[in-house]
């Protein structure tokens, strides 16, 4: 039975985003670092099939929640076109049916971008859908993971299906995670995105496989236990061999992104960037990231004070805290039972969301640059800071390395702003830079001091 139309509860926020999964878990790949893939063990027996009366109720539901007058309507998966493009067209009869008067509903869709032919590509451009591809950079670093459930590659079919969007007109981005296979190649990432998919909005997700001590007796080799502020690594078998779809353990896998090498990679994206696509191409860490460095809000959880407003509802109408906490402890209920904005407005997930300040450790409220991290996503928060704190972020040094990197062309920026200009002007001070810095290396002997500002004598640094 469907839940009866709420009075608003007190305190309930007039926005909020979900992710709906109408397939659960459920995929046509075989991804090896997927988290989501084990969350099928939530559900056994399940035929991860959003049922028609729930689409409607989630549906109407979502909008009644809503007071603005824009409503996003997002669709992830595993992958959600397995659906069938009549599901979705039912989804866009019962918003027309739900609708309120000069409201705008913004569709979006992630998927692999596999099963995508002329028939999808013309609905999503009827409906103006914003289609998220998943790629992960040129050929032999895309298909290091992403494969299919037979253990072929996939980056012909993307591709293929990436094509068919771009045929048909239709708006769309890349969302890219980083990995051992595509993490030390920042450039030649990026420029494939730009150039080969002809990408104008990016995003990059890191890749973090955390290792319980329970599963070590899975894995390919011995691990440790890590020291503090450490971690040790340790290959998977295969997501199938995970006994848990919880997130915990100290451990990462070989396939997880290292912290600096974090950096590294954003770093080497930035500095191609500032130099050619400010204003042409959008980055969703750097737009984040200014955002910050201009006092507004970032508009991501992941470098917010706080969260709790980016929930994600499953095939069966049970609604989680967070798309990376679709775990037990954080369900909130579910919509057939218990009205959507009464969950999204309950206690336990308003201190979901003030968590995020609330356990932030004293090493990072003292750090210079928690104005733009504020600690990153709880979930990669398992390492102990140098003081022993517990909820150091495992990337800390990555994004110290990048923050502190991109302080200046963001504070030239955030000037700009200021003054109603257009941060793309960062370009000619990023040219006048290059040139000084061209006419300093010229300049310098081989054992004065490098002009990078290293520290290092010049034969030993840029020298080279």
């Amino acid at each position: 039975m469907a839940a009866s139309t709420p009075t608003l509860p007190a305190g309930a926020p007039p926005a909020f985003h979900l992710l709906a999964k109408p397939t659960g878990a459920t995929c046509n790949l075989d991804c090896a670092y997927c988290f989501f893939l084990s969350k099928e063990m939530l559900y056994p027996g399940s035929r991860f099939r959003m049922a028609d009366e729930l689409l409607e109720e989630y549906i109407r539901q979502l909008i009644e929640g809503h007071r603005v007058p824009e409503v996003a309507v997002a669709w992830q998966g595993g992958e959600p076109t397995l659906m069938g493009i009549d599901f979705f067209e039912r989804s866009i009869a019962y918003v027309e049916k739900y609708r309120k008067p000069g409201m705008q509903v913004m569709y979006s869709i992630q998927t692999n971008g596999t099963l995508i032919d002329d028939a999808w590509a013309a609905f999503f451009k009827r409906h103006d859908f914003l289609v998220g591809i998943s790629i992960d950079g040129p050929q032999a670093m895309h298909d290091a993971y992403r494969v299919d459930k037979g253990g072929q590659p996939t980056f012909d079919k993307v591709m293929r299906g990436l094509r068919v969007l771009q045929a048909h007109g239709v708006e769309y981005n890349t969302l890219t995670t980083l990995h051992h296979a595509n993490a030390d190649h920042p450039v030649e990432v990026y420029r494939f995105l730009r150039d080969e998919c002809a990408s104008n909005f990016i995003q990059f997700i890191p890749i973090i496989e955390r290792v319980p001590e329970t599963a070590i007796d899975l894995v390919d080799t011995p691990v440790v236990a890590a020291e503090p502020g450490q971690v040790s690594t340790a290959p998977w078998s295969s997501w199938r061999d995970r006994p848990l779809y919880k997130q915990e353990g100290a451990l990462v896998t070989d396939r997880s992104l290292r912290p600096e090498q974090y950096g590294d990679f954003l770093n080497g994206v930035f500095d191609e960037w500032v130099r050619r696509d400010v204003g042409r191409v959008y980055v969703q860490m750097f737009d984040v990231a200014l955002a910050n460095w201009a006092g507004e809000p970032p508009g991501l959880c992941v470098h917010s004070k706080t969260c709790g407003l980016a929930l994600a509802i499953e095939h069966n109408g049970d609604l989680y805290a967070c798309d990376h906490f679709v775990e037990p402890d954080y369900r909130l209920g579910n919509i057939l039972e218990s009205p959507m904005i009464e969950l999204v407005a309950s206690p336990q997930q308003v201190k979901f969301g003030q968590d995020k300040f609330d356990t932030l450790p004293n090493f990072c409220r003292a750090c210079d640059v928690r104005f733009a991290c504020h600690g990153g996503c709880p979930k990669d928060r398992f390492l102990t800071t140098p003081d022993g704190e517990p909820g150091l972020n495992y990337l800390c040094a990555g994004f110290k390395r990048f923050f502190h990197h991109i302080d200046e062309p963001m504070r030239i920026m955030a000037g700009l702003l200021r003054q109603q200009r257009a941060p793309a002007e960062i370009m000619r001070w990023a040219h006048e830079r290059d040139r000084r810095q061209a006419a300093a290396f010229a300049a310098a002997g081989r054992n004065d001091p490098c002009p990078c500002g290293s520290g290092k004598k010049f034969k030993h640094c840029h020298g080279r």
